[in-house]
């Protein structure tokens, strides 16, 4: 398990550096989060062990009981924990357990949603990044405010001191080729271009776009964050 996680990061990591490379960009500009769901806790604690520093979870209750594991085996070794994103939809009965266990949550698409993990990150003493995801599918399934309601969630996002909102997250319609999401990964890099600063902080810089499928594509486009789960972990259970 452990050569073959390695090999995998060493590959997930070249393909990023190729892209960068393509885009005229640097590698280091992108932050590799590894998509851990239905991934045991000894393979987490393995990437992290082999340099991968940033891991996301999309259920909470998977996260409940994995986190905490990781971050143990991880201190018994003298080794810091990854920064943990969340990266699944978001509810609000969920946000009080979501602000103490994550760093950034990259699915804020409601006021609403905004305000109670505020309000929540304040109680606990924390301060969180956060992305506003953004629905460029038109899927219902999908999380994410349409692109017209950006500058006012952008706005609310002034009513929140305990998070920090850093950049726009996207899900493209699947597709068999990659190609395919390039220009849903475009409009997104537009849309951060011209949005609006938060009224608290400097203007939105990340863009957290695409996944095993596509993400040297999204690098190609200007992505900062991907989120990559099979490629990196293998299949999950």
């Amino acid at each position: 398990m452990s050569e073959a996680l390695r090999a995998r990061l060493a590959a997930v990591r070249e393909r990023i550096a190729r892209a960068a490379a393509r885009a005229g960009r640097r590698a280091e500009e992108v932050t590799l989060v590894g998509v851990a769901k239905r991934q045991p806790a000894d393979a987490v604690a393995e990437a992290v062990r082999a340099g991968l520093g940033a891991v996301g979870e999309s259920y909470l209750q998977e996260a409940q009981a994995k986190l905490p594991e990781v971050v143990a085996r991880l201190a018994a070794e003298g080794l810091p924990a990854p920064r943990w994103h969340f990266v699944g939809q978001l509810q609000r009965n969920k946000a009080r357990h979501v602000a103490a266990l994550f760093d950034v949550v990259e699915t804020i698409d409601a006021p609403a949603l905004g305000a109670e993990l505020d309000r929540r990150a304040a109680a606990a003493g924390r301060r969180l990044a956060v992305l506003f995801q953004v629905n460029l599918s038109g899927e219902p399934q999908k999380g994410g405010i349409g692109p017209e309601e950006l500058p006012a969630l952008i706005e609310a996002s002034g009513a929140w001191p305990a998070l920090e909102p850093v950049g726009l997250m996207t899900l493209p319609a699947a597709a068999s080729d990659p190609e395919a999401s390039r220009p849903t990964f475009a409009r997104l890099r537009e849309l951060l271009a011209h949005a609006p600063a938060p009224p608290r902080g400097p203007r939105l810089r990340e863009l957290s776009m695409g996944m095993s499928g596509d993400f040297e594509v999204a690098v190609e486009e200007g992505a900062t964050i991907v989120r990559v789960g099979t490629a990196l972990f293998g299949a999950r259970d």
